[in-house]
């Protein structure tokens, strides 16, 4: 049976658990090579376990499919570029980004940290725009690639102590427009650009 996704490289951010690690599994399956990114972190960002992208990783691997563990952070643009650079070294090329990886800092707004504001939107926001600008000139060259990100209804209707989250996931969830400007830059070499709605 013809698997959909054979032969193609993805990679995935913040797949080593949740939605990440299932659609890491699942496109494993339909025949994807895939790059695990994973930082580990608690729900807030801060500690760090590579066993989560590692035991993924692992687990596709163990199941026939072709997988590497990659333990960069979106939110810094040279860790974000690593995570691209590892699909082309590992798998000799790149052909889907997904951008799932995510954190919470949720505090009233007037208790808010500048940390807690800062480092949220620097992996929601920040975080796509670095990976995704990673790829794009292997899509360009390739004439072919696939941006998917990941947004959330608080983006839309915001929720108590999260203005942060909401901040971030505001234009995430309007790139429908950054998808279409990106696809008018990019349609040329065949690049498609799609929001995905998750749950939180």
């Amino acid at each position: 049976m013809d698997r959909c996704l054979d032969g193609s490289v993805v990679a995935i951010t913040g797949a080593g658990r949740g939605i990440g690690r299932q659609l890491a599994l699942y496109c494993a399956a339909q025949g994807a090579a895939i790059i695990v990114n994973d930082l580990g972190v608690a729900q807030a960002g801060n500690g760090g376990d590579t066993a989560f992208a590692q035991n993924t990783a692992n687990d596709i691997i163990a199941a026939g499919g072709k997988a590497a563990a990659n333990f960069g952070n979106v939110a810094d643009p040279a860790e974000a570029q690593s995570i691209i650079e590892d699909a082309v070294r590992k798998f000799g090329r790149i052909d889907a980004v997904v951008n799932n990886a995510g954190i919470l800092r949720d505090s009233i707004w007037h208790k808010m940290s500048h940390a807690d504001w800062t480092s949220v939107i620097a992996v929601n926001l920040t975080g796509v725009f670095n990976v995704s600008k990673a790829a794009t000139p292997y899509f360009r060259e390739q004439k072919a690639g696939s941006f998917d990100h990941f947004t959330s209804t608080s983006g839309l209707i915001g929720n108590i102590g999260q203005a942060n989250y909401s901040a971030a996931k505001l234009p995430s969830s309007r790139f429908r427009s950054l998808s279409r400007s990106t696809w008018r830059g990019l349609a040329s070499a065949r690049i498609a650009s799609r929001l995905l709605r998750g749950a939180a």
